[in-house]
């Protein structure tokens, strides 16, 4: 991604990237990667002016995300949004019907690629997509995979549709996870980074885009 001058980079998703924002100061960017991401850019690239806004909320599923897409996306006329959602779409699904089925994950694209064409429509730059992902700690996340690769496959598919950059975390939090121990990267529950899996997202964000 080449950056330019005054671009507003726009975060926005679930609790991976709300992290304990003040949802008061409209340009608290909470504590986690989307804060290491600005820190670092701003390092890096101090004559361009960046400026960057969270918009995560925790326990958000992609319907929760879209309801507020005008508010929390379109009206801040970011040039550049990066999107992490999906792991509550299987995570509030568990033992229900829903769970894996194919009209739910049909529904997940039709709705992500609606928000995609509006990001299009309203002459956004640059978008990014974040794999949503889940590590095998506690052990019962394992079955998870069955609902959440597929849409997995959904963003890698729309990241190619809409040329945007894909940020591949599944695959490499996963491999991560497998040399330093999934506890280190999210804790108890396979899903909330800790800071050292915050610190990982933000490299590979950022190592992501800067081959870009």
């Amino acid at each position: 991604m080449l950056l330019n001058s005054k671009d507003h980079i726009l975060f926005i998703g679930d609790s991976v990237t709300d992290v304990g924002r003040d949802r008061m100061n409209a340009a608290d960017l909470g504590q986690g990667y989307p804060l290491m991401i600005a820190t670092a850019l701003k390092e890096q690239y101090a004559e361009l002016e960046l400026t960057f806004s969270n918009r995560g909320v925790g326990g958000d599923k992609l319907n929760d995300m879209a309801d507020r897409w005008e508010v929390d996306c379109l009206s801040l006329n970011p040039t550049v949004v990066s999107i992490l959602i999906g792991i509550n779409d299987t995570w509030h699904t568990v033992g229900q019907d829903q769970f894996g089925s194919q009209e739910n994950l049909l529904q997940f694209e039709q709705q992500y690629r609606t928000l995609l064409t509006s990001l299009v429509e309203s002459s956004v730059r640059q978008i990014s997509l974040m794999e949503p992902f889940v590590l095998p700690y506690p052990t019962d996340r394992e079955m998870w995979r069955s609902d959440l690769d597929p849409r997995i496959q959904v963003v890698r598919k729309l990241a190619y549709e809409f040329q945007a950059d894909l940020i591949p975390l599944d695959g490499l939090m996963n491999a991560n996870g497998i040399k330093q121990g999934f506890a280190l990267l999210t804790g108890e529950d396979g899903v909330h980074p800790t800071k050292k899996g915050h610190e990982l997202i933000a490299r590979i964000w950022l190592d992501t885009i800067e081959n870009d």
